[in-house]
């Protein structure tokens, strides 16, 4: 025998014996472990769905057809939580009502944030109300006063998309409230009429008359065929419109101040005798300016700013969302040439007068001082902003 056949022999004798104790103490010492049971039919019988008709509607035999036989035709109520639209002629309006009275609370919780308490606009957010008759401007505004053409394009809107974030949480009342509101807004009704499903589609809008019905299909398409211009498509290229104009760019405050206005060629005017009456008017203007404190009116002009968005002041004030503001101090009410609330026209025929008393009332709580008014502003709640804002608006004359 080898050398290295007697070395393997010496190791695998004591090897041998280790298994042999080993297999004999695993023999007498380990219990011996079940099979698994079968525990499929518990787990099918667990994870099976209860019936329902549901179900069984799902669980139809095949296609006949050759289909995969995947889906199922819906249910009459799973299409009517889509079908929601409502035609221009009314079709689909649900069963409801509301006014401009209960309309301005809803319209200021969900809307006013983005559109402005008075429908006006918050920076380029769209602007609801105004715009009458400026569809020819240059910077035409459209609204839905001024463009829209139906007043169920409204409420379908509002009640399917809006409020932004958070659209299809409002109820029928209330989107028949906010409707009433925005139509308000735009002189449309009166603050007390009753919307409802009956007469909303029955309300013509100014531009209802504006629209036409597109005919590109038939009359442009063809025009656009072919392949396209990649470069030098044109001989010139002429900036037509300026982001100013548009009103898509935001205006820094105060940028306007620093574009200088064109030089005006002099204009020689014989210079009038003064009368008692032209002495008298510019001695009590002049008093009027000296009185005002430069403090106090800079500080009404930054109060202004929450009113800026209705009422002009300054030269070339025109009426807007509200009646323009040159000159108020001391006016009549409803003296201006403006298409005013009942309460005021009422106050107005009363002979009340826009004092600093008078206004420092209503610029306090306008609903409660005049119950009915169109503005819906909630007021200013600090005496100096009242006291600043006529100060302000005591600068500006007719």
């Amino acid at each position: 025998m080898s050398k290295s056949l007697k070395l393997f022999a010496s190791a695998a004798a004591p090897a041998t014996v280790v298994l042999v104790v080993a297999y004999n103490f695993a023999d007498r010492n380990v219990t011996p472990m079940p099979p698994l049971p079968d525990r499929s039919e518990a787990i099918a019988a667990y994870t099976a769905p209860p019936p329902s008709p549901l179900m069984a509607a799902v669980a139809t035999e095949g296609d006949p057809t050759g289909k995969f036989g995947l889906g199922r035709p819906a249910f009459p109520e799973e299409i009517a939580a889509w079908d929601i639209d409502v035609r221009p002629d009314g079709r689909g309006l649900p069963p409801g009502s509301g006014n401009a009275f209960d309309g301005e609370s809803v319209f200021e919780d969900n809307c006013a944030i983005c559109h402005g308490s008075f429908a006006e606009g918050v920076d380029n957010w769209p602007k609801l109300a105004g715009g009458e008759g400026s569809l020819a401007d240059e910077d035409p505004l459209k609204t839905v006063g001024s463009y829209w053409p139906y007043t169920s394009t409204v409420w379908d809107y509002v009640n399917r998309s809006m409020p932004f974030g958070n659209a299809q949480s409002l109820t029928a009342d209330e989107v028949y409230a906010i409707t009433a509101y925005i139509l308000y807004s735009n002189d449309l009704i009166e603050d007390d009429f009753e919307l409802n499903q009956d007469n909303l589609a029955s309300f013509e809008l100014p531009n209802a008359g504006g629209f036409i019905l597109d005919d590109r299909a038939e009359t442009e398409y063809s025009i656009w065929t072919g392949e396209p211009c990649m470069e030098n498509c044109k001989d010139n290229v002429e900036i037509t419109m300026r982001a100013r104009v548009l009103d898509v760019t935001p205006e820094e405050e105060g940028a306007d101040e620093t574009v200088e206005a064109p030089a005006e060629e002099p204009v020689e005017v014989a210079a009038a005798e003064p009368t008692e009456t032209t002495t008298e008017m510019a001695t009590t203007e002049a008093t009027t300016v000296v009185a005002a404190d430069p403090e106090l009116v800079a500080a009404g002009e930054k109060v202004f700013k929450k009113c800026k968005a209705c009422h002009k002041v300054g030269d070339g004030a025109k009426h807007g969302t509200g009646p323009h503001l040159n000159g108020i101090i001391g006016a009549a009410v409803g003296a201006k040439d403006f298409k005013y609330s009942k309460v005021l026209k009422g106050l107005a025929e009363s002979g009340a007068v826009w004092d600093e008393p008078t206004l420092a009332a209503f610029l306090e709580d306008p609903k409660g001082f005049a119950k009915g008014t169109r503005m819906s502003f909630k007021g200013l709640k600090k005496a100096e902003d009242i006291a600043a804002v006529s100060a302000y608006l005591s600068t500006f004359t007719e």
